[in-house]
């Protein structure tokens, strides 16, 4: 197998070069990026198996051109809100299957749009493989799969954990930061009461943890918000939610959206902000003797044996995906992504966010732990809870 690694020598995208280098039936991988001698620098450091050339993913012809030869695309470029859809589009016309780590719920709609144009090439298109979404929509996966019914589901994630790769070819405003911004500003799709609706972001929600407790989160702008009813339409709720430690990160979160609406900030400059500011915080920032939800969860609410009860899910305490860098954490889901499609555990056609069905969870988590420490000692955590 051939594969196109789009922003190969990212801050998210080397994660996964290095990791898919290593799997036998990677014959090449193509690290490419707009940056053409960091993509050629980062692809002499691995093997010969490895190459770099530059690309403009907006030339739809060289995109085209690059993708010729090649099994499979990971898409680690940003802002995906500009790039994801013409990226997958190109992948359907060189019939290319497509992964990516979309985190932007504008494209993610527009891409499952293509569903069928996909089915029709015979592609397998996975999007929105990274950490949130990713790894919390397998969560939730696994959250329902507890139910006989589901009515609701929230993904949620810490942001107090979500620094920038130190290391990347990208120069200028970082597109983690830009995403940032776009989604807590104007209105958000969510699902709410059985239907889409926009609403506001940071709007605070209540979280009632199983064996944890009552919690406050903020409503974000992500794609599991509107893949969960997308994939299950009897669900009657579905939110992305983040939350912080430290109270005073939305509070500034809020500051920085008034200054972008009364036009004192554009928005690049507010993402330079918001580097600098999350390259304040802590990853091991904690108050002490303070509980909080936990750093990346699945949650969902339903009937179960005919009783109304909660079910979550996350990682044991001691399970080292906490330790994982935003790079890594990113980026290790998509290689496990490909890795399971190379060894035939992937077999669907068609558009797809990571909770359709079409990865099974034990399985993806078997793969995330051999990709983090060589083991399988990354088990889902599940806790339950009668609601009254």
């Amino acid at each position: 197998m051939k594969i196109l690694a789009l922003g190969g020598s990212g801050g998210m995208g080397r994660f996964a070069v290095h990791s898919l280098i290593k799997h036998p039936q990677v014959e090449s991988i193509l690290v490419a990026d707009l940056n053409e001698s960091a993509a050629k620098k980062f692809a002499s450091t691995l093997s010969e198996k490895t190459s770099g050339i530059g690309i403009d993913v907006t030339d739809k012809e060289a995109l085209e051109r690059a993708m010729n030869g090649v099994d499979v695309v990971i898409n680690t470029t940003g802002p995906f809100f500009k790039l994801a859809v013409p990226i997958l589009e190109a992948a359907i016309e060189t019939k290319t299957h497509y992964l990516d780590i979309c985190d932007d719920w504008e494209p993610t709609e527009k891409m499952f749009l293509l569903n069928d144009k996909a089915k029709a090439a015979g592609i397998t298109a996975i999007i929105g493989l990274g950490a949130s979404p990713g790894i919390t929509n397998m969560l939730g996966l696994i959250a329902m799969k507890e139910l006989d019914q589901v009515s609701k589901v929230y993904t949620g994630w810490d942001m107090s954990s979500a620094q920038p790769e130190e290391e990347s070819s990208q120069k200028g405003v970082n597109a983690a930061m830009v995403h940032g911004i776009e989604q807590i500003i104007g209105k958000v799709k969510v699902f709410s009461s059985g239907a889409y609706k926009m609403v506001r972001p940071l709007e605070k929600v209540t979280v009632d943890y199983p064996q944890l407790g009552t919690y406050k989160a903020n409503i974000f702008g992500h794609p599991e918000a509107i893949s969960f009813p997308h994939h299950y339409p009897e669900i009657k709720e579905s939110l992305n939610l983040m939350h912080s430690n430290d109270d005073s990160l939305v509070s500034m979160l809020k500051i920085i959206r008034f200054f972008i609406e009364i036009k004192f900030l554009s928005k690049n400059m507010a993402a330079k902000v918001l580097t600098w500011l999350e390259g304040t915080q802590s990853p091991d920032y904690d108050k002490a003797g303070v509980e909080s939800l936990p750093s990346v969860y699945g949650y969902a609410e339903g009937i179960k044996n005919e009783k109304k009860i909660s079910v979550a899910a996350t990682f044991h305490t001691e399970a080292s995906v906490d330790d994982l860098s935003m790079g890594e954490a990113t980026a290790y889901p998509l290689s496990c992504g490909v890795k399971m499609i190379l060894d035939g555990l992937v077999l669907d056609t068609g558009v797809h966010a990571p909770e359709s069905g079409i990865i099974d969870p034990e399985l993806f988590f078997s793969y995330l732990s051999k990709e983090i420490d060589g083991s399988e000692s990354i088990i889902p955590l599940i806790t339950t809870k009668s609601i009254s």
